[in-house]
């Protein structure tokens, strides 16, 4: 069956679902498909799709002082012992530095070595093609407001998933 018939069929198959259940699905192949991304990205650097997301996530919000482990944490939505221990990974390999923060010993900064900054900086048009692949369709505005909402719903999500658990643990 070719590519096409393929999507025909899936269309079809999702046409009969309800609205949510189709987000549902749609929202699941989406994160299937930027684990692959990530996957593939991390591969070309010689490491997993979770380490390239901390490297990311350092590249994007350093300035310059490294950026404490809880806060790429929190930006993950991963437990900080596993930034810990990725970031140790990353270190041994020379791709991140660990350093005490200069105000409390206690706390890590994580910063990127030249190493990695000229990775990514090679990979800079391969990252503007793909965005423009998949994000072409919108405005800048659009792409804004629709990322906003994807936030509201993310927070939604998190809030149902404690009251289910809530309700599984009693």
């Amino acid at each position: 069956m070719s590519a096409t018939r393929k999507d025909q069929a899936r269309l079809r198959a999702i046409e009969h679902l309800d609205i949510i259940k189709r987000f549902t699905l749609e929202i699941s192949s989406i994160n299937s498909h930027l684990e692959r991304v990530r996957q593939l990205w991390g591969k070309a650097l010689g490491v997993s799709g979770p380490q390239w997301m901390i490297l990311i996530a350092i590249s994007d919000l350093d300035k310059d002082d490294g950026v404490p482990i809880n806060v790429v944490s929190k930006l993950l939505h991963v437990d900080p012992s596993f930034v810990t221990t990725q970031s140790k990974l990353l270190e041994q390999k020379e791709l991140l530095r660990r350093s005490p923060s200069p105000a409390d010993a206690r706390v890590v900064r994580l910063s990127l070595t030249d190493k990695t900054r000229k990775h990514l900086a090679g990979l800079a048009e391969q990252h503007k093609a793909f965005k423009k692949t998949v994000f072409e369709e919108f405005s800048e505005h659009e792409l804004a407001e629709f990322t906003a909402k994807l936030a509201m719903l993310n927070n939604r999500l998190e809030k149902a998933c404690l009251i289910a658990a809530m309700d599984f643990e009693t």
